[in-house]
């Protein structure tokens, strides 16, 4: 499998050094979640970000340049939570077992697809142009992160071929949880469940 490119520069303007700038980006991107949930991504404009966030409209423009920076940012946010949220529940397991792991991956996955503001839209990318390429994509973003949680609680080395077995699992989980959340907004339990056989069986060869 080729090298996974860097992940794009992010999306920010300008990094906030002081608290009460990263307070007001919180704020803005907490705005754009909400708003992404109420109108999509198609109606999601910056103006109405501001007034939601309570912050002047160029408070939103210090920071990004245009709505796509902004729902990539929120991207950023909702990947760095979720790996952080793995890494809680894998604290919690024994490193013996690989398939309490993968169903740690899943399960911290379908709580925020559950609770977490915009994420039904934007969940780890946006859409990407075709010219942004493959480190634009948020499926491998993914598999970098989870091939780098797997390996670490598992002894594992983490290579190319476990990143392509990663890659392959959550590209297939990907699609099967979107069918399960077409099917039920809380997530049809018969597709959840035969999303977990499928990556079971699917990671044994890799994980066993």
């Amino acid at each position: 499998m080729d090298p996974v490119p860097p992940p794009p520069a992010h999306p920010l303007r300008r990094t906030p050094i002081q608290q009460r700038s990263a307070d007001r980006l919180a704020r803005i991107l907490d705005a754009c979640a909400e708003l992404l949930d109420e109108t999509g991504y198609e109606n999601l404009s910056t103006r109405a970000v501001a007034l939601r966030a309570g912050v002047p409209i160029g408070s939103v423009y210090r920071f990004f340049g245009n709505k796509r920076a902004m729902a990539i940012a929120l991207a950023h946010r909702n990947l760095d939570r979720y790996t952080e949220g793995i890494a809680d529940r894998l604290a919690a397991l024994p490193a013996g077992d690989w398939r309490p792991v993968v169903d740690a991956v899943l399960d911290e996955y379908l709580a925020m697809k559950r609770t977490v503001p915009g994420f039904a839209l934007v969940d780890f990318g946006v859409p990407a142009p075709p010219a942004e390429g493959p480190a634009a994509d948020p499926n491998r973003l993914v598999a970098v992160r989870l091939t780098e949680l797997l390996g670490a609680h598992l002894g594992l080395t983490p290579d190319a071929a476990l990143e392509r077995a990663v890659l392959v699992a959550v590209e297939a989980t990907d699609a099967l949880t979107k069918l399960a959340f077409r099917a039920d907004p809380a997530g049809d339990p018969g597709i959840v469940a035969e999303t977990r056989t499928m990556m079971h069986a699917y990671l044994a060869h890799a994980l066993d």
